[in-house]
């Protein structure tokens, strides 16, 4: 029994670091209905800006992401005023194929800066620390801390879209674009800042990333499934539907490891798959309304 709880729990609190991958992911969905195909690339591209941080500087790697941060921010909001508001418009493909191209950018890139090795942000004791409830039951600190994040996170995005200026932006272009242009909304500026806050989401969710596994240039794309998966479960829109959808994924996943090791990643699909037939919109569809 105490393995079998000690698995629930370790699978909820991976759900967390899955909700920190999904949150810009539907963030960016949301306001601009953009199919970021570079967002894993992009969470990986953050871990090695941390990780260099830490080199170079001597940080540790919570005082590196704080660093880290504002450099994200500007890379996501040039990115997006630069390049990907030019492909934005009824025409879905443009923009995948453009992020498509970039992920395969990044990926080359940090190979030729870092190499194909993979690297670990080192999180001293409290990787290895644990909390025991007792009877054999305990959960790591370091994967409650992501959890909790990923809550806090969750909690700081909703309030800056329901109650903030900038907020009434995002909801105003994501409903209706038009209208927003005519009040005197500078749509390609508050995409931009869009970005540039979901690379602060990307930011928190690499260290985690980082500090919690290996992590290499290539992984970027495995980490966009997770994201879309529990994007896709949660429904649509819905910022707390992410946490549910990571929830629901790491669940499958430590079950389905904990009855074969060999089926971790692979229930954690049918899982999805699972969702996605019986409620094809997700469990909480919504529009940043």
């Amino acid at each position: 029994m105490a393995e079998w709880i000690n698995t629930i729990i370790q699978g909820v609190l991976l759900g967390g670091l899955y909700a920190l991958f999904a949150a810009g992911l539907s963030l960016i969905f949301g306001i601009m209905r953009l199919v970021n195909l570079a967002h894993g690339d992009l969470i990986v591209l953050a871990a090695f800006v941390i990780l260099a941080l830490c080199a170079w500087l001597g940080f540790d790697p919570f005082l590196a992401t704080l660093f880290a941060i504002p450099i994200m921010f500007a890379i996501g909001f040039g990115l997006q005023h630069v390049l990907l508001n030019r492909t934005l418009g009824r025409d879905l493909l443009p923009p995948l194929l453009v992020t498509f191209g970039l992920s395969i950018i990044i990926q080359n890139g940090l190979m030729e800066a870092f190499s194909a090795d993979s690297q670990l942000l080192r999180s001293g004791e409290i990787g290895t620390a644990s909390i025991s409830l007792g009877g054999g039951v305990a959960f790591g600190v370091l994967p409650l801390i992501t959890f909790l994040s990923a809550i806090v996170v969750i909690m700081a995005l909703n309030l800056l879209f329901y109650r903030t200026e900038l907020g009434r932006a995002f909801r105003a272009t994501s409903d209706d674009l038009e209208i927003a242009q005519v009040m005197g909304i500078d749509h390609k500026r508050i995409f931009s800042m869009a970005m540039g806050i979901a690379m602060i989401v990307v930011t928190i969710a690499a260290l985690y990333l980082g500090m919690r596994a290996n992590f290499d240039p290539t992984i970027g794309p495995a980490r966009l499934i997770y994201a879309f998966e529990a994007v896709i479960i949660g429904g649509l829109g819905s910022l707390w539907g992410t946490l549910i959808g990571g929830m629901i994924i790491g669940l499958a996943q430590t079950i389905g490891a904990a009855i074969d090791p060999e089926w971790q990643i692979l229930s954690g699909h049918i899982a999805f798959l699972i969702v996605l037939v019986l409620k094809p919109r997700g469990l909480f569809p919504r529009a940043f309304d």
